[in-house]
């Protein structure tokens, strides 16, 4: 936690720094660390996005898809914060109590687009309930991170 704290606060620091005009993006693809996602975010609308991520570990795979509400931030040009709903399925291995899950997601975060760059970078929290044949079912406050995308348009 004190990692992502630090990370915002360098990017507050940085854009204070450097006045940035804020850009919107339409769809950005890359990575989201912990655990390690493949991460899709496109917006529908100017103020909703759906993000899907797409998970591998050691105790198995999941799927996930967020409907992400954004509202600017007037303190920082280029920076949104975020929440919504989801929900996600797992397919886990049998070294960790093995089955299939599904479950209701929840996520809470913050959103910002370089100026003029091709670079979206994000930190949020994933609280999820899952339903399950396995040992690992019921609610868990560890998942979201840190993301770091490619913007396409």
């Amino acid at each position: 936690m004190k990692k992502i704290i630090v990370i915002v606060a360098i990017l507050l620091t940085t854009n204070y720094a450097i006045a940035q005009k804020n850009e919107h993006y339409g769809t950005a693809v890359g990575l989201k660390i912990y655990p390690a996602a493949v991460s899709f975010k496109h917006f529908i609308k100017d103020a909703a996005a759906i993000e899907l991520l797409g998970y591998i570990w050691n105790k198995g795979t999941r799927v996930t898809a967020l409907y992400e509400i954004h509202k600017d931030l007037n303190v920082v040009d280029g920076l949104q914060w975020y929440f919504g709903p989801g929900v996600h399925v797992g397919f886990y291995g049998t070294k960790y109590g093995g089955g299939t899950g599904i479950g209701l997601d929840g996520v809470l975060g913050l959103d910002y687009k370089f100026s003029n760059q091709p670079i979206n970078i994000s930190v949020d929290w994933q609280p999820a309930f899952e339903f399950g044949n396995y040992a690992g079912n019921g609610f868990s406050g560890n998942w979201g991170g840190i993301g770091l995308r490619y913007v396409l348009r």
